[in-house]
């Protein structure tokens, strides 16, 4: 089993008015491709206090800091981007058990509900097009400079994960994030970062096997998506306390409809 540097949990290090319900470690690190010296990069979703929710102004949807590398995004948020199937975001459903720091009953009950955000054609998009990013950073990057060159290299494991984890997830319906051969996607990215021409069979081959038979289906299923967000917002739900008007003041009701305005 893997372990991870101890650090203070994640609700301590950044304050966020609402409760981190599920959060753990992410990026290279979770992938396997960490090394000493590696940035630790942590994702999360909270609920925001629901009567936040009732006011003129919405509450911010996720608060990111870079000190230490910290990305979370309120419950809200997280499922719309886990409905595109966002790589990033949807991440945090699958990681394995000992990368998680804060895992809430509510938290758990997503993890068991992360089948239901998947489509295939989310995945083909949300997959495809992320890869595709990081090909064109690849064509935009002088290789004779060491330290663009390690960022070139950077790219093209992410390409190749990107591209790896969509199949596994078209063909199987499961996300692998641990990777079985982090090595060998560490190699064949070193390749790449020379030669980007490399990556366009990549990409070729996932975008034939991404359009042939697959276990996902045609579009995600919101409806157990819907009902853990409405149990998110009752469960962090605040009635008012008092009074909600004047005492003595008669409360006057137009009875559901609109009166006239002048």
């Amino acid at each position: 089993m893997s372990t991870v540097p101890a650090v203070p949990a994640v609700a301590s290090v950044l304050s966020v008015p609402g409760t981190v319900l599920l959060s753990g470690i992410v990026g290279s690190t979770a992938y396997g491709f960490a090394h000493a010296g590696s940035d630790l990069d942590r994702l999360g979703l909270f609920a925001t206090p629901t009567e936040e929710l009732h006011g003129l102004h919405r509450p911010a949807e996720s608060h990111v800091s870079t000190a230490p590398d910290l990305t979370l995004h309120e419950a809200a948020k997280w499922c719309r981007l886990a409905l595109s199937c966002n790589p990033t975001a949807s991440e945090l459903v699958w990681l394995p058990d000992e990368l998680y720091e804060v895992r809430t009953p509510l938290g758990d009950e997503l993890v068991g509900l992360r089948a239901a955000f998947l489509s295939a054609s989310a995945v083909r998009k949300a997959y495809l097009g992320y890869a595709d990013q990081q090909f064109r950073k690849l064509l935009t990057r002088d290789t004779t400079d060491p330290a663009t060159r390690r960022r070139a290299a950077k790219h093209a494991r992410h390409l190749v994960r990107l591209v790896e984890q969509a199949v596994r997830l078209h063909e199987t319906g499961r996300n692998l994030i641990r990777l079985p051969d982090p090595e060998r996607i560490r190699e064949l990215g070193e390749r790449i970062a020379d030669r980007p021409a490399l990556a366009e069979g990549l990409l070729a081959d996932a975008a034939d096997r991404l359009t042939g038979p697959g276990v996902l289906p045609v579009a995600p299923d919101p409806r157990p998506v819907e009902a853990w967000l409405r149990r998110v917002r009752a469960a962090h739900y605040t009635p008012p306390q008092g009074p909600l008007h004047t005492p003595g003041t008669p409360v006057q009701s137009t009875g559901g409809a609109l009166g006239p305005t002048g």
